[in-house]
């Protein structure tokens, strides 16, 4: 393979397309954010080269993986390529930037196109990601909402969001709510690697220029762990508390977590993990409002005898700036009370 036909990793983002050869199931784990998964073997078929490889020779797996290789190109280039333009150039890397990646690169450079290979493919991009979380956090001035549960939290680095401002949504991209009940019903957590991948990016595309609106997040959201020198630089960085009331906060998380109620035996089986926290009887308690359907007196008791006093003692003991963060106090979480209180915050910090 010639030199010129082999790129670094910081030129990534400067290709007009992203092509990850690998298997669908290395793809699913983690890839370049914004890449395209165009595999030159499925997942089914690189077992059975790699199990040739082993029992068999060497030479024959590299037989039978050349042809499906270049059968599983072919039909890329009929079905997919074909429509690029003359002057599109793609980047194309595979685990080590090896065979896989080369010999698509070397089509596509023979029909015409300015097709390169990641240089130390998907492993090379996974040790930039490891640098990046390392470094990345400390250039950045942050700004953390805080505020007990059902304060709307997300909602609001949603509000600010789309006026304009800069945020990193830890929950979005871990695609889970941060609690016992947090969980998407509908789809499951991104790998770590995944997680990882998605705040390097988010962190890459603002600038060091302006602050990142961020929600107070314990170590872990759901499964997946934020990055320790990102939780520390959050701990540190100037916080924000929103004081809702009780009421608003109660009628808040009925709409929110509607699907929790939609699905009481889900629900019980997630509150049946706090019983060594809170004990057989208040559990029972919970269990009676749910068969009830007494929706705001669970939620409210909930609040109450669990998730409030845990908050206040975490964001107290991790978040330097807590105590003495300016509040900003309502009774309205509806669409156009957090809208109301992201402009607000949002003057306040400009």
């Amino acid at each position: 393979m010639k030199s010129n036909s082999i790129t670094n990793i910081a030129d990534y983002p400067s290709f007009d397309e992203i092509i990850d050869v690998r298997t669908p199931a290395e793809f699913l784990i983690d890839h370049i954010p914004g890449a395209v998964n165009f595999p030159v073997l499925s997942n089914e078929e690189r077992v059975i080269v790699g199990t040739k490889y082993k029992q068999e020779s060497p030479f024959e797996a590299k037989k039978l993986g050349a042809t499906l290789i270049a059968r599983n190109i072919a039909s890329h280039i009929e079905l997919e390529f074909s429509m690029r333009p003359k002057n599109w150039r793609p980047l194309i890397y595979c685990w080590r930037g090896g065979k896989r990646s080369g010999a698509m690169g070397h089509i596509l450079r023979q029909i015409g196109w300015d097709a390169q290979v990641l240089q130390g493919g998907y492993k090379a991009y996974r040790s930039h990601v490891v640098q990046e979380l390392q470094t990345l956090p400390s250039q950045f001035r942050f700004c953390v909402i805080t505020g007990r549960t059902g304060s709307a939290k997300s909602r609001i680095l949603e509000s600010l969001s789309a006026q304009g401002c800069q945020v990193l949504h830890l929950e979005e991209l871990a695609n889970h709510k941060g609690s016992v009940l947090g969980a998407n019903p509908n789809s499951a957590q991104p790998s770590q690697k995944m997680f990882e991948s998605d705040i390097v990016a988010k962190l890459n595309s603002f600038s060091k220029d302006r602050s990142i609106y961020i929600e107070a997040e314990s170590r872990k959201v759901g499964t997946l762990q934020v990055p320790d020198a990102l939780l520390e630089k959050i701990r540190s960085s100037p916080c924000i508390q929103i004081n809702a009331s009780i009421d608003a906060r109660v009628q808040f998380l009925q709409k929110d977590y509607h699907y929790m109620m939609e699905n009481p035996h889900h629900l019980i089986e997630k509150l049946s993990h706090l019983k060594a926290l809170i004990g057989q009887e208040q559990l029972n308690l919970w269990l009676e409002n749910i068969n009830q359907k007494e929706w705001p007196s669970l939620i409210q008791s909930l609040l109450e005898v669990h998730y409030d006093r845990l908050y206040d003692r975490s964001q107290e003991r991790n978040f330097s700036a807590y105590v003495n963060a300016p509040l900003i106090t309502t009774s309205d979480l509806s669409q156009a009370g957090i809208d109301a209180i992201a402009l607000q915050i949002h003057q306040q910090l400009n």
